[in-house]
């Protein structure tokens, strides 16, 4: 039998014996046979009924939450294996670079030009996808890691990601498939946001105090106080009149958050002719 039926079928009995219940009493009342005695076992039974209901509920929520978390486990955890398996197969590849930097003083005439290269191939080697968000997989939340590192890679061509772990052991107070969830919006946001034009997002994770701290930044032009106010209001976006089906994400975000006492806010950073939306998570 199916969970539904389950539910179904329970539901279905726990109103049948407070039909019964309730008719019984109204009998005994009608006919005044009712006595204290009878009350008390009507109460009991009534009591029993209710929390075995709540109870149920109760089971039949953890229940589902372990499931969802679970399901994000296998669906995440995927992504952060082909990035170990990634760096492994490119350890001889690292191997060559670290050679050839060690070996470029053979052809080079003068200490100047000998930095400039070196720094150049440095840079050239960072950037590669798989060495720069190597952080991600250092962290504690496996299931984090493995979502962030699918996001990035399936990012827009034109948008450049920083990742930057502040602390390896990510603890949060919130279930895995709520963190996912606001995670989500919020990386999705900023990608969405520098797709058009391209640019740079930033994201830094930390944890402090048993909290988790996310924070996020992508370019964007500078906004006013008052579209700031109103990132939270269900429905409002900053975005086309035709994607209006947005500006529900971040509503969402703020409920899972103050569900569970955690804090948003959002600010904006200059960062020479560049502006940054910059939203931080503590949760």
């Amino acid at each position: 039998m199916g969970k539904v039926s389950n539910k179904l079928l329970y539901r279905g009995l726990c109103t049948i014996s407070l039909a019964i219940g309730l008719y019984l009493v109204i009998d005994l009342m009608l006919s005044g046979t009712l006595n204290v005695k009878m009350i008390i076992v009507f109460i009991l039974v009534m009591t029993g009924i209710i929390w075995g209901a709540a109870d149920w509920k109760v089971s039949s929520d953890l229940i589902r939450n372990q499931e969802k978390e679970l399901m994000m486990y296998q669906l995440y955890i995927q992504p952060l294996e082909e990035l170990v398996k990634e760096i492994r197969a490119r350890q001889h590849e690292y191997d060559n670079h670290i050679n050839a930097i060690l070996n470029m003083h053979l052809t080079v005439d003068n200490y100047d030009e000998l930095v400039e290269k070196q720094s150049r191939y440095i840079l050239e080697t960072r950037r590669d996808s798989a060495s720069r968000y190597l952080p991600l997989l250092r962290i504690s939340d496996k299931v984090l890691a493995g979502f962030l590192y699918s996001k990035i890679v399936s990012s827009p061509e034109n948008v450049e990601t920083d990742v930057e772990v502040c602390n390896l052991q990510i603890l949060s107070r919130i279930s895995e498939h709520s963190l996912i969830e606001i995670v989500g919006v919020l990386v999705d946001n900023a990608f969405e946001a520098c797709a058009k034009d391209g640019g740079r997002v930033k994201i830094f994770l930390d944890s402090r105090e048993d909290k988790m701290v996310f924070e996020i930044l992508n370019e964007y032009q500078r906004l006013s106080f008052e579209e700031i106010g109103r990132f939270f209001e269900y429905g409002y976006t900053t975005k086309d009149s035709g994607t209006r089906k947005h500006g529900i994400g971040l509503a969402r975000v703020k409920s899972l958050i103050q569900k569970a006492d955690g804090e948003i806010t959002v600010a904006q950073d200059t960062d020479g002719e560049k502006n940054y939306i910059h939203i931080t998570v503590i949760i």
